[in-house]
């Protein structure tokens, strides 16, 4: 899927967004099981706000060109593990994202079936995403191509 693509149907969604706007939190209280966000509805609403505002940033185009476009260069092999900053969610900007503890975090949706279909999962697709999300734990590593000779010596 190239950019154009990915550029119209992120502002697709948006629009699709801003049109349900009141309904949302209802909306998430039904898809997700948590009354949460339907009896802090004000908080939800401005939860909505800032998530939104970051989704324009780049996570949804994100997702539709390189999570299911898939056209971003993959690196061979990542490092690291999730030490839960909470950076990759739109720098905790999601509207999901709790505090556990400290400067820790967790995704309140984790457990959803929803989640698999959001950018969640996919995180770090490519070194692009951990240098843009700052993450502290995540890097690519570098596999070195083959020489000729080791292939001629197998």
């Amino acid at each position: 899927m190239n950019r154009l693509i990915a550029s119209a149907l992120t502002h697709l969604l948006v629009l699709s967004l801003l049109l349900f706007f009141p309904l949302l939190p209802l909306l998430a209280s039904l898809a997700f099981w948590r009354i949460h966000f339907l009896r802090h509805y004000l908080q939800t609403l401005r939860k909505i706000c800032i998530h939104m505002q970051a989704m324009r940033e780049g996570p949804a185009i994100h997702y539709f060109a390189d999570v299911m476009g898939r056209i971003s260069q993959v690196p061979q092999a990542m490092g690291g593990s999730c030490v839960q900053c909470g950076n990759c969610c739109m720098n905790k900007r999601c509207m999901f994202l709790q505090a556990v503890e400290g400067d820790r975090f967790q995704c309140g949706i984790y457990h959803s079936p929803l989640r698999r279909f959001s950018n969640c999962g996919s995180f770090p697709l490519n070194a692009y995403d951990i240098e843009r999300y700052e993450c502290p734990s995540y890097f690519v590593i570098q596999v070195m191509p083959a020489s000729p000779e080791s292939v001629l010596a197998s």
